[in-house]
């Protein structure tokens, strides 16, 4: 499986910007998907899930409300819309996919395919 995530770039304080996951290697809908961000000198974090069906989603806290993940399998690539974004939603941005896709996992180990990452800066 291969992931391969774009999309990123400069953006400022309350801009959109969306980024996409494309997906290839293995039937999308049969892959649970998740993305994840990183700044210098932290862990990796967890921002959203979504199932392989598409109808279960789940965020993180820190993004609720304004980011929404979707997917779209006959495409297959999965998204990851971010409104009103803020500078600390600065970092390199990372699609993941697992194979339990009935399920929604939140944790770096529980994936195992990753793709590049996409840098995404918000300037205030």
């Amino acid at each position: 499986v291969q992931l391969q995530a774009s999309g990123g770039g400069l953006v400022q304080a309350g801009d959109s910007l969306r980024l996409s996951c494309e997906v290839s290697g293995r039937t999308l809908s049969r892959l649970g998907i998740g993305w994840f961000r990183q700044t210098p000198g932290k862990e990796r974090e967890f921002i959203a899930c979504i199932s392989g069906g598409g109808t279960s989603r789940y965020y993180a806290d820190s993004v609720k409300g304004r980011f929404t993940i979707s997917r779209d399998n006959a495409e297959n690539a999965v998204y990851l819309q971010m409104n009103s974004l803020k500078p600390e939603d600065t970092a390199v941005y990372y699609c993941a996919a697992h194979a339990k896709s009935w399920l929604l996992l939140t944790t770096i180990n529980d994936y195992d395919y990753w793709g590049q990452g996409t840098l995404v800066t918000v300037s205030s």
